[in-house]
């Protein structure tokens, strides 16, 4: 199962054998033995190199039911790209696009938590500001 789930997504990342190996740092002939099942047992370290190169997790390989890393190309269609690239030749930067991912994410919090809490009719609502600092 693992060696399956490894050549399955070294092909869906358009990697040889030769390439993953040497970006994980294993040898290509072990690498083979365990894409064939040969060698069924790898370490831990092993299959974490594997896996990140992979965009993947070692849960994954060795066959929970999780889902690997989303792909890009899988997600970003060209309104995304043309929406970035908008935002880059407006001067947005790495950092403005961190903070503005921790501030959506802060929202969903403080949104799933009000939720999850009944207000009472006798306390005072209160209100967070929410400060984002842009890098220029």
């Amino acid at each position: 199962m693992i060696g399956e789930r490894i050549k399955a997504l070294r092909e869906k990342k358009g990697y040889s054998i030769t390439r993953l190996a040497e970006l994980a740092g294993v040898s290509k002939s072990y690498l083979s033995y365990i894409e064939r099942n040969v060698q069924n047992n790898p370490s831990l370290q092993v299959l974490a190199k594997i896996a990140f190169h992979l965009d993947s997790n070692i849960e994954y390989l060795l066959g929970e039911d999780l889902t690997p890393k989303v792909w890009v190309e899988d997600v970003l269609d060209e309104e995304w790209h043309s929406m970035i690239r908008d935002a880059v030749d407006e001067g947005m930067s790495k950092g403005d696009f961190r903070a503005l991912k921790e501030l959506v994410t802060s929202n969903k919090w403080r949104e799933e938590r009000k939720a999850a809490v009944p207000e009472s009719s006798g306390k005072k609502k209160s209100s967070n500001i929410i400060i984002l600092h842009i890098d220029h």
